[in-house]
């Protein structure tokens, strides 16, 4: 049997043909070397009768702009303070809770060597650092911020599923705690000499003094039993089950914290009697729970404004995003025994007017990465933690010197969406119209703006370690695809010519 037989009985017992085609060219290309003799004068020649042809198709795609208000709140930054967005003139605060790390049997020095201060404490003083990656808005404006403790009685458990919209002080502050501290701060640390937040080894910082008490009780904590030291879990609920820090005055700056730390200062002596000043340190980091809760105003006006005309939107942090409808029965119909080779799509962004305010503080910025990933997946993507699979998830970045965002191939998503609905109307008995009804998004995705953390490894490959939805403050707008005037996807389509 030739190399054609064997694909065309192949293809015939094949009930998805255009799933096997892009296999079966494979299988024909190890074929024919297989049935070539010992000579490699045609290594890697086709034969004329077996040569692989291409064509190129034009499809439209429809987009509109949907609600986004859903958004996982568990991220390695948080966001604290309070702004008017520019596009709303509605307020939008962030509050966020954060739980601190210890590393595995922390140990403190034995308590008889502590120094103890004059008034009687352990520790010298304690006090949370709240340091900043970026600030929107002024960083002159005075800002308030109470911090409560997180009760030990309801502890944020590694399993919990929270949102930006999850009221945090109720679900896990208890209902008569006071703050444990207040904080009137700036972005600009003014105590500090310009020298000092001019020096290399600086970072901007909000510093909250708590009460020695606290640090006192975290150290009687370890004298009393070192077990609550051996991890991270003993700690959080058996010393410090975490801090929420609460927004509570001024409108005009959002933080976005990179690193949160406690710090405890105390002083001890060695065994030879040398005086030793130390700080002990907990982390919030990505092991122990991080969440931001922003409370801002419906959208719901705005995203009919914007459906209404010639440009969707992407907003965040927990606001808007654009979904697509993909033609995915025109793709394919006509095409069941060819591989789709590319299926790509440009998405060109609308310049925003203060896109030339390079010195407004209140500019929104520009959604840096999107996530491609089918309107059903969106919620389980972000809740699973999961990475794109290019099939039923893609990512791409902005592309500054296009001003556009391009997929360069969701083909495998089409055939994939396709074989799905195919299965589904084969083994359920139903016709094409029954199998829509009941499942109305099995060809719409959605583009999510999202921050995307990645890893080198020591041959300088980078891949990607996570992917979570973008908490910033961005808003930008995209072309709309409408009846009357669609995006456009471009289709290569592969097909095996062998007689």
């Amino acid at each position: 049997m030739d190399n054609v037989a064997i694909y065309n009985v192949l293809l015939s017992n094949s009930k998805h043909p255009i799933a096997l085609s892009k296999r079966l060219l494979y299988w024909a290309f190890a074929l024919t070397l297989l049935s070539c003799d010992d000579s490699t004068e045609s290594l890697g020649i086709y034969p004329q009768e077996g040569a692989i042809s291409s064509s190129t198709a034009t499809y439209d795609v429809i987009s509109s702009s949907i609600a986004n208000n859903k958004v996982p709140a568990s991220s390695t930054t948080c966001y604290l303070g309070k702004v008017i967005d520019p596009e709303t003139d509605k307020s939008i605060t962030a509050t966020f809770a954060a739980q601190f790390h210890t590393f595995e049997n922390y140990s403190f020095p034995d308590e008889a060597r502590i120094i103890k201060t004059a008034d009687g404490h352990l520790c010298e003083s304690i006090e949370i650092r709240l340091f900043i990656k970026s600030t929107f808005g002024d960083k002159n404006n005075p800002m308030k911020v109470e911090v409560l403790p997180l009760s030990q009685s309801k502890v944020i458990e590694e399993s919990e599923k929270l949102y930006t919209d999850t009221d945090l002080m109720q679900r896990f502050v208890d209902e008569y705690a006071k703050p444990v501290a207040t904080k009137v701060f700036t972005a600009t640390d003014y105590i500090m000499t310009d020298a000092q937040r001019e020096a290399s080894n600086y970072s901007d910082n909000v510093r909250i003094v708590l009460p020695q008490k606290i640090g006192d009780d975290i150290m009687k904590a370890y004298y009393n039993d070192h077990s609550n030291f051996s991890d991270s879990w003993h700690f959080i609920r058996n010393v410090c089950a975490g801090y929420l820090f609460r927004t509570v005055g001024g409108t005009g700056t959002m933080l976005n914290l990179e690193v949160c730390n406690l710090n405890i200062n105390f002083n001890y002596y060695e065994d030879d009697g040398t005086k030793v000043e130390a700080l002990c340190r907990f982390s919030a980091t990505p092991e122990v729970i991080q969440s931001t809760q922003f409370e801002s105003s419906d959208l719901t006006q705005l995203i009919d404004a914007v459906n209404g005309s010639d440009v969707t939107m992407l907003k965040t942090p927990a606001g808007i995003c654009t979904e697509l409808i993909l033609p995915i029965d025109e793709i394919c119909k006509g095409h069941e025994n060819d591989a789709i080779s590319r299926a790509a799509l440009n998405l060109v962004r609308i310049n925003n007017q203060d896109d030339d305010a390079k010195d407004d503080d209140y500019a929104l910025g520009i959604p840096k990465s999107l996530l491609l990933v089918r309107k059903q997946n969106v919620s389980s993507f972000f809740e699973n933690h999961q990475l794109t699979d290019s099939e039923q998830s893609f990512t791409t970045s902005f592309i500054s010197a296009y001003n556009s965002y391009n997929f360069d191939n969701i083909g495998d998503l089409i055939t994939y969406c396709y074989i799905e609905k195919k299965n589904g109307m084969e083994a359920s008995g139903m016709t094409d119209a029954e199998w829509e009804a009941k499942n109305p998004d099995w060809n719409h995705v959605v583009l999510v703006p999202v921050t995307v953390s990645t890893a080198t490894d020591s041959y300088g490959n980078t891949t990607p370690v996570s992917i979570n939805q973008d908490l910033s403050l961005c808003s930008t707008k995209l072309v709309r695809g409408t009846t009357a005037n669609p995006i456009k996807m471009q289709v290569i389509y592969s097909h095996f010519t062998g007689e």
